[in-house]
């Protein structure tokens, strides 16, 4: 338990208040509109499904406040910025943004569908009392009417229709009503497009459906304008419900028996996100104004295994470590921006990216770059960021261990690079003692590109007596018979036959169990950075290790498990 506290007491301690204000704000709107003096005449009408719907409407404009909060990615590089004297377990915590915002959608999704059903009830029942089918009170409570007919409570007022057809027709005639069906559409479609098998295989069309939350926004802000809802008003001479419930037919005849007053509360949806919509559109106007900047192409390399590599320009543009950023190309589309890590170092005097065949946008960049004549000028490119991730603290850490998978590779390549320059310039400032870099990759090709820089690094270590410092073994999970033949036949070689490093190309999946110990036994009073840019399920597999071996003595070793977000 103590080692699943070190690297998830912070986030669990995180939700359990997101989910405990969560749940005080249901149950206090609950109790608010089951309860409440002024709602008792609306309960008449509606019973329980009242405050079955306006509980979830408060949970609603909590989360709808916080949902685009995880996006804003330029502000969570301020913070993150801010953060730089804090705690790394603080810090930690903005690389899951993308999950908190899950979740938070996840919230909104059952919140809107007990909101949703809650009123399709309640439009049943307000139709119902209209009709005379309940009791009298309920049919007197229906017609009370005046002359500005602003002081009613039964919203429903139509009465030349067909009863069948009523909900209906004010469903899709009303403020409240269209807004609600255009809310709940919008959402609909969001959460469907977001599934993973669709964004894996059809990122446009999660692009491009996830961009109706500015429908669903619009429409959530004038939602409560309809004013559905209504709550007994305040008379002079008071209507005292109790006594006047059962006598409707004296009320406005006797003193103590007014006819009573009903309004609409306030709409407050929009005092709950106008704050983060701001926030929202900086954002966008900053990611316009950093697109019309210009970007040069330095040099445009195709690599093996179909990967792009752009070394690019621009004024003004300053990096860190396993920062990424975020490309357009208007000749492809004019709306699709596509995160990319960058894997140049901040040293150098211009920034990279290597881009892997990976979907439609992918294709038709990489097709448009061969396309080119040689020397010449890419495409138009938009360029936002930096922004930080988890890997920007790997110099935090003493030692620090990373694992890629395939193109995940590319965080560390920059690391990898800054690591050479820090050595190169004898950086006083570096604090790490100890590099741990794992490579996972299905085939041979994928090494080639990147295995330059490995025997860069190999050499300069040597020269510099540092040979320890960077331990690093590379994976191959695919191969063939005649593969493996080959590397037979060159077993007595002393550097690789794939790669042409020292260090030979181990064959299958690494035993990590067999890793974590080695760390351990090489670094027993050491805070380790595990540091993944890969899939989920490598995820919690290093997770679970890194819990494993972690030991809650704070003079032994320690393993924080980071990941890569985008």
């Amino acid at each position: 338990m103590g080692n699943w506290i070190i690297n998830n007491g912070l986030s669990a301690f995180i939700l359990v208040v997101w989910m405990g204000i969560n749940i005080f704000l249901f149950l206090w709107f609950y109790f608010f509109y089951d309860l409440g003096d002024q709602f008792f005449y609306t309960r008449k009408l509606l019973g329980s499904a009242l405050a079955w719907a306006r509980a979830p409407a408060a949970v609603l404009n909590f989360n709808c406040m916080l949902i685009l909060l995880p996006v804003c990615r330029n502000l969570l590089s301020l913070v993150r910025g801010s953060f730089v004297c804090c705690s790394r377990t603080m810090r930690k915590q903005l690389d899951k943004n993308l999950t908190f915002h899950k979740l938070v959608a996840y919230m909104i999704a059952l919140m809107t569908a007990v909101h949703t059903i809650a009123h399709l009830l309640n439009l049943e029942w307000l139709n119902n009392s209209r009709q005379g089918v309940y009791d009298k009170l309920s049919t007197d409570l229906s017609k009370l009417e005046d002359t500005e007919s602003s002081t009613y409570l039964n919203p429903i007022r139509i009465k030349d229709m067909d009863p069948q057809q009523i909900p209906t027709y004010f469903a899709f005639t009303t403020i409240a009503g269209l807004t609600g069906v255009i809310i709940t559409l919008a959402l609909i479609l969001i959460i469907t497009s977001s599934m993973e098998v669709i964004r894996r295989s059809y990122f446009e069309v999660f692009w491009y459906t996830h961009h109706l939350f500015i429908i669903f926004f619009a429409g959530l802000v004038f939602h409560g304008a309809g004013r559905i809802v209504r709550s007994q008003q305040s008379t002079n001479p008071p209507h005292n419900v109790t006594f006047c419930k059962d006598r409707s037919d004296d009320w406005g005849k006797i003193p103590e028996c007014p006819i009573p007053q009903f309004a609409g509360g306030f709409p407050q949806t929009w005092m709950w996100v106008i704050g983060p919509m701001i926030l929202y559109l900086c954002e966008r106007c900053l990611r316009f104004i950093r697109y019309m900047q210009t970007v040069k192409y330095r040099k445009i390399v195709m690599r093996p295994s179909k990967v792009l590599e752009l070394q690019l320009v621009k004024n003004g543009f300053k990096m860190e470590v396993g920062q990424y950023v975020f490309l357009n190309c208007p000749a492809i589309s004019q709306l699709e921006w596509h995160p990319f890590t960058m894997t140049s170092a901040p040293e150098e005097d211009f920034f990279s990216v290597h881009i892997r065949s990976a979907g439609d946008w992918t294709d038709k960049l990489i097709d448009l770059m061969q396309q080119l004549p040689e020397g010449a000028q890419g495409p138009k490119l938009g360029v936002d960021g930096p922004f930080g991730t988890a890997s920007e603290d790997v110099f935090d850490y003493e030692v620090s261990m990373l694992v890629g998978a395939g193109i995940g590779v590319t965080p560390f390549a920059s690391i990898l690079k800054s690591i050479w320059y820090k050595f190169k310039d004898s950086d006083p400032n570096l604090r790490t003692r100890k590099i741990y870099f794992y490579w996972l990759c299905r085939e041979t090709h994928a090494f080639e590109w990147f295995a330059d820089l490995l025997q860069v690094l190999e050499k300069e270590m040597e020269e510099r007596g540092l040979g320890d410092f960077l331990t690093y073994k590379l994976y191959l999970t695919g191969w063939d018979q005649s593969h493996a033949t080959h590397v037979m036949v060159h077993f007595d070689k002393e550097t690789d036959v794939i790669t042409g490093l020292k260090q030979k190309t181990c064959y299958g999946r690494p035993i990590w169990d067999k890793e974590f110990e080695q760390v351990c036994k090489e670094n027993p009073t050491s805070a380790v950075g595990t540091f993944l840019c890969g899939p989920e399920a490598l995820a919690k597999v290093l997770e679970k290790k890194c819990a494993k071996y972690s030991d809650i003595d704070p003079r032994k070793t320690k393993f924080y498990f980071n990941k890569e977000n985008f």
